[in-house]
């Protein structure tokens, strides 16, 4: 197999792509599964994981999920076996989930040759494809793997605040109606419900179909022009910083190429003590 048949030709990639090419010498496949998913059990063979609920995430910082600084970062990556010439493919086991947050940060740290399994382990397990007795961690050399940051990719509340009051931007949140309308509690305690005044609501499960795959990418862009009209600087925004990724996902696919996620998402912006501004019931606003 040459390198060339490893570069995929999008952000992402089937279950048959992944099967035909999963020995192949320079692929890392990452297992990015969070919450009731991380260490189910069991994995694509070979999978390593990419423990967005550890040590890939900052837990010192007051909003879960935070990127790590670039040098911490790498040196994560590195103990994982990534070289900067490998091709990444991300998985979880809830579909597409908190894999496209791998996807992100990856980008973020100027790693492009990574791709999303589409519909995940549970599209690979429904295609007959085997799994394995998942391993604690990965226990293989070193790689030599080299952060190039993109600022502006993830961003922070004075970047969203901006957005928010630029007619040639859109800010989406991918959390459920009730939750954007403020109507459902938020599942981490002490956050105000509601949303940012002047966001927009697309739950990133609007953007799938059955079997947790994407939508097409024609359906994917008008999903976000009704909400977005012809504005392309796009911001997205979720409970964590996760699911915003789905939708960065789904943007990318579509065919938006300016686009940046909310780091702390509304778990620092939901914040009391963060006297940001909070709004209930559905979004007024369309393109």
């Amino acid at each position: 197999m040459t390198p060339n048949s490893l570069e995929p030709s999008g952000p992402l990639v089937g279950a048959d792509w992944l099967a035909d090419r999963l020995a192949a010498p320079g692929l890392v496949v990452f297992d990015a599964s969070v919450g009731a998913h991380r260490g189910a059990g069991r994995r694509i063979p070979g999978a390593r994981p990419f423990d967005l609920d550890g040590h890939l995430s900052d837990h010192e910082a007051p909003a879960p999920h935070t990127m790590p600084a670039p040098a911490r970062f790498a040196e994560a990556l590195r103990d994982l076996g990534l070289h900067d010439t490998d091709t990444v493919v991300v998985y979880d086991g809830a579909g597409i989930y908190s894999s496209a947050r791998a996807w992100w940060m990856l980008r973020a740290m100027g790693f492009d040759r990574v791709a999303v399994l589409d519909g995940g382990l549970p599209a690979w397990t429904a295609a007959g494809l085997p799994v394995e007795n998942a391993r604690p961690a990965y226990d293989g050399p070193r790689g030599s793997f080299t952060p190039r940051p993109r600022p502006g990719l993830l961003v922070d509340a004075a970047a969203v605040t901006g957005a928010l009051a630029d007619p040639a931007a859109a800010v989406l949140d991918a959390r459920t109606r009730e939750r954007f309308a403020g109507t459902a509690p938020e599942p981490r305690a002490g956050l105000r419900g509601g949303h940012m005044p002047g966001a927009l609501n697309l739950p990133f499960g609007d953007l799938q179909r059955d079997g947790g795959l994407m939508r097409p990418a024609g359906e994917l862009r008008e999903a976000f022009a009704a909400l977005a009209g012809e504005r392309e600087r796009l911001y997205f925004s979720c409970g964590s910083g996760v699911t915003a990724c789905v939708l960065a996902l789904g943007a990318d696919l579509a065919g938006y190429r300016r686009l940046a996620v909310y780091d702390g998402s509304w778990s620092e912006w939901g914040l009391p003590s963060a006297e940001r501004p909070v709004a209930t019931g559905p979004a007024t606003g369309k393109g």
